[in-house]
């Protein structure tokens, strides 16, 4: 699957990009509970304190699963539902004010692409991946 030549290269350079990115903003989800929370809150969550910081740490773990390529299937997993999840509970542009909606449908179009880039990565996680740990395969 990887036998291209620069392609093991070119994954791993992905994996980094969007797990970083994911893990790095699960960590923001800890910097500011309150300030998520609140907004949470305002969107009517349900526990909005522990809907941040469980969320928070959903994206972590699925972050760093894709980067290590440790339990890939379920970070992968859990970063879709998530994404699409929260993209609809956190980001409704049909339903906010006008001067609202361009920043609110940025926000969901960006939780739905990257829902498709963690289902790319769930599609692939069933096979070992280079420079990986690779534990977990399948799961």
């Amino acid at each position: 699957m990887f036998d291209a030549a620069g392609a093991g290269e070119l994954f791993l350079i992905a994996r980094l990009l969007f797990g970083g990115v994911m893990a790095f903003t699960g960590l923001n989800h800890f910097s500011d509970v309150d300030g998520m929370a609140g907004y949470a809150e305002f969107k009517g969550l349900p526990a909005p304190r522990a809907s941040v910081l469980l969320s928070g740490g959903l994206l972590i773990f699925g972050g760093l699963s894709l980067i290590a390529g440790v339990y890939a299937v379920i970070g992968a997993g859990a970063l879709a539902v998530f994404l699409v999840a929260s993209g609809v509970a956190m980001h409704d542009f049909w339903a906010v004010d006008e001067d609202e909606k361009q920043s609110e449908m940025n926000s969901f179009l960006k939780n739905i692409y990257g829902a498709g880039a963690a289902v790319a990565f769930l599609v692939v996680a069933t096979v070992p991946w280079p420079y990986a740990v690779n534990i977990g395969l399948g799961l």
